[in-house]
């Protein structure tokens, strides 16, 4: 089992990727092979509707010219996804919408593709707004008619300098929690 990561910070290691790290590790620990991708430094061009995904129904977007049809691949090849955003004025980052609306389509396009993959959303956030980007992140699972697992609180941690989550305990112990409840409920459906 595999479980693919995308850190939708422009900060390659801030808080959002720590974040991140604390479910990685409890999955490690469950035997569950993890990869953290980093969105950060690129560029993901949001979308166009041009809805050629419908016609050529390839499981790519016609438009290749950044990291999305790389990004769709992995997700495709895992068993469970996790999207990490900051929170940018109660919002996701510009990277993770463009995933959101593009991996979105394409898998609409071709079947529901993600369908009954694990997704877990993973937010770091200053002080307020992370619940609509908690939101905004889970409306994607479901409407792919993914499977997401809950944790002890909202999948949130506080900080605003990188390295600040890690102050945050119950931030870090939710992390820990989804990442044994992600790793349960992937087991679970492995096991028929």
């Amino acid at each position: 089992m595999k479980v693919v990561a995308f850190n939708g910070s422009a900060r390659k290691d801030g808080n959002t990727a720590g974040l991140i790290r604390h479910v990685l590790t409890e999955l490690e620990s469950q035997g569950i092979s993890t990869e953290l991708e980093q969105l950060g430094g690129t560029q993901i061009q949001g979308c166009i509707a041009c809805f050629k995904c419908f016609k050529n129904q390839d499981r790519h977007c016609s438009v290749d010219k950044d990291r999305l049809n790389e990004c769709i691949d992995m997700m495709l090849e895992a068993d469970g996804i996790i999207l990490g955003s900051p929170t940018y004025f109660a919002n996701v980052s510009t990277n993770i919408k463009s995933l959101i609306d593009r991996a979105g389509l394409v898998a609409k396009a071709n079947k529901d593709m993600f369908a009954r993959k694990v997704g877990a959303a993973v937010v770091a956030v200053r002080r307020a707004g992370a619940i609509h980007v908690f939101n905004s992140i889970n409306h994607f699972f479901f409407i792919n008619q993914m499977i997401v697992p809950g944790s002890s609180y909202w999948n949130m941690g506080q900080g605003l300098n990188p390295g600040d989550v890690e102050k945050d305990d119950e931030g870090v112990r939710t992390m820990q929690t989804l990442g044994r409840n992600m790793g349960w409920v992937m087991k679970k459906i492995a096991s028929g």
